[in-house]
């Protein structure tokens, strides 16, 4: 146990830890929205197409976090938008994410000296999280937070009933959307600590494991952060005494 802790003496332990542990209780808030509302395949989809921002990044040597959040808010609006026109989600997500993807692509091919960034994005690396990419999660998930908090009641009755939900007046189209941008920005900012082919486990399976335990909407909201802080601080133990990438350790 003095040989764990004794790892969060370096500046670089203590800076993943608390990357974990805010993408871990993001995760697990978004991840309670996108389980009950059968989203998970957009959570897949949003990872995916966040890579034409993490591009675009790289390309202006700017922060690929900030532009894939700004990229993949517009795919979320864009996708909202079919969605009011009756164009089912389904083949919204179809259009729009292989289209953000190939254009990441195609920028990528433009990009010099785009392997380490953009793996790192694609893969994840905690340890490889800087001050900057941490005050960047922070900030950008405390306005995450702070959102579900002051909607949290319209977001949990559309979840379970949206046809009661509109007959009561609560705004069913534009919740449906802040849904899917705040999916959005909670995807492309775990992108760096768990990546883009991993992210939506971290928001699916804590949710998916409570549900297994209660049926109870409060203690299946605190089951799922409990399972993603444990998951995050497990990975991140595993990967300190065995020398494996924590991303996938946190998941398993």
């Amino acid at each position: 146990m003095n040989e764990l802790l004794g790892y969060f003496q370096y500046d670089f332990a203590r800076t993943a830890l608390l990357a974990g542990l805010i993408v871990s209780l993001l995760g697990a808030l978004v991840g309670f929205f996108v389980v009950l509302r059968r989203m998970a395949f957009v959570a897949v989809g949003v990872s995916h197409a966040a890579l034409g921002g993490v591009a675009l990044g790289v390309l202006f040597g700017q922060s690929p976090i900030l532009w894939a959040v700004g990229f993949s808010i517009v795919v979320a609006l864009a996708m909202a938008a079919l969605g009011q026109r009756g164009v089912a989600e389904d083949t919204a997500m179809g259009v729009f994410f292989p289209a953000a993807m190939a254009f990441g692509v195609v920028v990528i091919s433009y990009s010099e000296g785009w392997r380490r960034d953009l793996l790192s994005y694609l893969f994840g690396n905690i340890l490889a999280v800087t001050s900057e990419d941490l005050w960047v999660l922070g900030g950008v998930g405390l306005v995450v937070a702070v959102l579900v908090a002051v909607y949290f009641k319209e977001l949990l009755f559309i979840s379970f009933d949206e046809e009661s939900a509109h007959a009561a007046g609560v705004p069913v189209a534009r919740m449906r959307t802040l849904l899917l941008v705040l999916t959005a920005v909670t995807v492309v900012i775990s992108m760096k600590v768990v990546g883009t082919v991993l992210v939506s486990a971290m928001l699916v399976i804590p949710t998916a494991t409570a549900a297994q335990l209660t049926s109870r909407w409060q203690w299946l909201l605190l089951g799922s952060v409990l399972v993603a802080v444990s998951s995050i601080l497990a990975g991140l133990l595993i990967s300190f005494t065995n020398n494996v990438a924590t991303g996938p350790a946190a998941v398993l």
